[in-house]
């Protein structure tokens, strides 16, 4: 008998675990472990989906053209050179199906985003983690770490789970460095949250081999939704649109996208609100000796004394209510990742952390 077997690699991937949502035997929770925007989306968006009820009867555009000329619009860009993708895990998720393979490595580094390893083993290629230094990625370990194998280098600006930022002079020397063989996804899913920052597009139009990505996942609150996008150069786009799905994104999915991105005053709203709650929820902790890095996101990675004080926390936030995320898995034993909740809830979680570091609740 034949025994049907995964493609190698496959069964070394670890499943991917999304943030908590519940705490049994808690019944009111706030769920501050996914980096969701507290807000919600734009009313405009919600509107967009309501319309897009009456003709779910009818396939959605397979060139997704006029979301990418709101995107283009919005950030200044070609909008033959943008794709869009089911979030942009699947624009990460073209990118390794396209150039990278069995015998080929895929270098990310140790702090990044989960999914690159779990990308590069979908396709057969050897993921390579190299090390960050103070939660701040490093250009000369993964310089040293490239290889005539390596075809893929991800990169998260700014970082998650570390909400750091990588200076633009050294992904400049980065991209400069890089062998033409090789592809640099810069990750911009947090770029909204930093101030006169385009994401890494004047990157791509320096370079050929650089390619950026950004999602409506956050800033723009359509997680659920599942939305993203990348820019490229022509040439790279012409082959990523060969391995994506003609209808990969909804009628009602591409509806909300586009009205949230041309909802400016929304989106400024939501920037002015975390950047605030933000600043004052990281003062606030490390007043009672939880520090955190300055963050360039919409959370920040709050730090113990060790491993055991940082789950003992988490297990006390839980009592109240409070879902965060453990990062061990990041390699960050020793830290919480919190998302910049509304103002109710960074009250909440500073009260709670301050209760459980001995002071008063």
């Amino acid at each position: 008998m034949t025994k049907i077997t995964p493609q190698p690699g496959i069964m070394d991937i670890a499943l991917y675990q999304g943030g908590q949502s519940h705490v049994a035997g808690v019944k009111h929770v706030i769920k501050l472990s996914s980096n969701e925007n507290p807000f919600g989306p734009s009313p405009k968006a919600i509107e967009a989906v309501r319309d897009s009820a009456a003709t779910l009867n009818r396939y959605p555009s397979t060139d997704h053209a006029s979301l990418r000329d709101a995107i283009g619009t919005r950030h200044g860009l070609n909008p033959a050179r943008i794709i869009c993708g089911v979030g942009s895990d699947e624009v990460l998720q073209f990118v390794a199906q396209a150039y990278a393979g069995p015998g080929d490595e895929v270098i990310y580094t140790e702090h990044g985003f989960s999914m690159y390893p779990i990308i590069a083993r979908m396709v057969g290629a050897t993921p390579l983690m190299v090390a960050e230094k103070n939660r701040h990625v490093d250009v000369d370990n993964i310089l040293a770490a490239v290889t005539d194998q390596t075809r893929i280098v991800f990169v998260t600006n700014p970082g998650n789970p570390t909400s750091t930022m990588i200076p633009e002079a050294e992904l400049v020397r980065l991209a400069e460095a890089l062998p033409q063989t090789c592809l640099m996804v810069v990750d911009g899913a947090y770029a909204e949250f930093v101030a006169d920052f385009d994401g890494g597009a004047a990157l791509v139009d320096r370079f050929e081999n650089v390619v950026m990505t950004r999602t409506f996942s956050k800033i723009y609150g359509l997680g659920g939704m599942r939305v993203g996008w990348g820019y490229a150069a022509q040439s790279i786009i012409d082959v990523l649109n060969r391995v994506r799905q003609p209808f990969n994104l909804s009628l009602t999915a591409l509806a909300a996208a586009e009205a949230a991105i041309r909802d400016e005053d929304y989106l400024t709203f939501c920037h002015s609100e975390n950047a605030r709650l933000r600043v004052w929820l990281s003062e606030e902790l490390a007043k009672v000796g939880v520090p955190s890095d300055a963050s360039c996101t919409n959370f920040i990675l709050v730090r113990f004394e060790d491993q055991a004080e940082a789950e003992a926390c988490d297990d006390y936030l839980k009592t109240k209510g409070l879902i965060v995320r453990r990062v061990a898995g990041y390699n960050l034993l020793n830290a919480l990742r919190i998302t910049v909740g509304d103002e109710e809830a960074c009250r909440r979680v500073v009260a709670a952390i301050t209760a459980f570091k001995g002071g008063v609740a």
